[in-house]
């Protein structure tokens, strides 16, 4: 067996292992939404408006928010009449279908990974955002990339430290700063040194600080001045980390981060254990930014690139080795 084959069997047993943890961690999620359609399908004799106003309150109340279930009922509403379906039961295909559809991120998503980059990562203190750049160090270094982490959140005590301790388990370079020193500085370091080291990506490790947005955009705006100038050319991703266990305040966050930058994607951790999981269909909904990583646990392989296939699958518990995407 050749080394490319080896990797690839690693690959799928690494995603089944995911799925799996994806499956586990999504309990909770699925008692809060699941068990409810599933009553909603088997409680009524007929589709009609009470029919679909339990469905709604059920996907609202799941954290999945007013804007994508009323576009997944909409949806739901049109191929019912379509396709002349009289009986609830037979709904649920349609619903899990109209659901992935709603978290497609698109064949562009990850566009960063094939290029020259820079990504930025921003998100409030204790949501994962140092832990979920060292993991994505370690990814991109596990691909064949290049990497060198910029430690720019220089506002809290621990994060040079703890980004210190991810870049020594991921292999991968880091330039870092004082604490209290400009962020600007540290990312101008650390252009320099992946210009003089030819990296393929540089990860910055920015701080976020809601609580005085000016700020936060002010702070960005100096680093992307700096990227503009110093690393021309390059392409550009700016990740916004969100802890998916606050539900509802996690898309309060992400409005307010959107609206101090021009944010590309969004990386949602702790899924596992968590009964607002439907959070990743309202953020993707709502602002129009994809879901492109999530987290479900501690290890550096817990944190995977998003499938909207997948996610539904583990959501509905449907076994992923006995059933292909267009069959749930």
């Amino acid at each position: 067996m050749d080394e490319k084959q080896l990797e690839t069997d690693s690959q799928e047993t690494g995603k089944k292992g995911f799925f799996a943890r994806l499956v586990s961690g999504l309990t909770k999620t699925r008692n809060n939404i699941v068990s409810g359609i599933d009553a909603v399908f088997h409680g009524f004799s007929k589709i009609d408006d009470e029919f679909y106003e339990e469905l709604e309150e059920i996907l609202v109340m799941g954290d999945l928010g007013v804007h994508a279930t009323e576009e997944i009922i909409g949806k739901l509403k049109q191929r019912v009449k379509e396709e002349k379906i009289k009986e609830p039961a037979d709904c649920k295909e349609l619903l899990i279908e109209s659901i992935r559809e709603q978290m497609n991120v698109g064949e562009t998503a990850y566009r960063f990974e094939e290029e020259k980059s820079v990504v930025l990562v921003i998100g409030v203190n204790g949501v994962g955002k140092t832990t979920s750049v060292g993991k994505l160090a370690g990814k991109l270094k596990g691909q064949g990339k290049r990497v060198i982490l910029a430690a720019a959140d220089t506002f809290r005590a621990a994060a040079g430290n703890q980004l210190k301790e991810w870049a020594n388990r991921a292999g991968v370079e880091m330039i870092g700063g004082q604490e209290g020193a400009d962020p600007g500085s540290v990312v101008y370091d650390a252009v320099a040194a992946a210009k003089a080291r030819n990296a393929d990506v540089l990860l910055c490790d920015t701080a976020g600080r809601l609580h005085n947005k000016k700020n936060l955009m002010e702070e960005l705006k100096k680093i992307n001045r700096i990227l503009e100038k110093e690393f021309p050319g390059v392409y550009r991703e700016t990740l916004v980390v969100l802890d998916a266990t606050t539900g509802q305040n996690a898309l309060a966050q992400a409005r307010q981060f959107s609206e101090a930058a021009e944010l590309t994607g969004i990386i949602l951790t702790k899924m596992d254990g968590t009964a607002k999981g439907g959070i990743a269909v309202a953020i993707q909904s709502e602002l129009g930014i994809p879901v492109k990583y999530i987290g479900v646990g501690e290890s550096i392989d817990d944190l995977q690139k998003f499938d909207a296939d997948q996610f539904v699958k583990a959501l509905f518990d449907v076994e992923e080795n006995n059933v292909d995407a267009g069959q749930i």
